[in-house]
């Protein structure tokens, strides 16, 4: 009775596979293009994931060190420091004098040896020359 079960079983094990495999030359000789570029788009995927993780930077520590050769070879002051974060912040000379407690003209001045030390002309090119020389976080 087992064997018989067995062989029952077997049997139809083997025509279940034999269809299988022929609907999957079916679809083999039928779809063969949309396989391929299946294929081509897959590997594509990975390349462009594993690309990316190669080549996209590791985020920045959230610890800032200041570049202390910089300031000691641009002879910059610790109030000039204050002064180069401060503009960073965006705020007008005005709100600089009134934040550290000094005229407005002594925050033009100390921007203008701000502006002759790191050798530029304007705000946004003081602002990226110091993050660039790491003067500012």
């Amino acid at each position: 009775m087992w064997r018989t079960i067995l062989l029952y079983a077997l049997l139809l094990a083997l025509a279940a596979a034999a269809l299988e495999w022929l609907e999957y030359r079916y679809l083999v000789r039928g779809f063969s293009t949309e396989i391929y570029v299946l294929l081509l788009a897959i590997g594509f995927v990975a390349l462009g994931v594993w690309a990316g993780v190669k080549l996209t930077p590791a985020p920045r520590g959230a610890q800032f060190v200041r570049n202390d050769a910089a300031v000691r070879s641009l002879g910059i002051s610790p109030r000039e420091l204050e002064i180069i974060a401060a503009l960073a912040s965006g705020e007008s000379n005005k709100e600089l004098a009134r934040r550290f407690g000094i005229s407005p003209n002594t925050v033009k001045t100390h921007v203008a040896r701000v502006y002759e030390k790191l050798e530029v002309q304007k705000r946004v090119q003081a602002i990226e020359k110091a993050r660039f020389l790491a003067l500012i976080p």
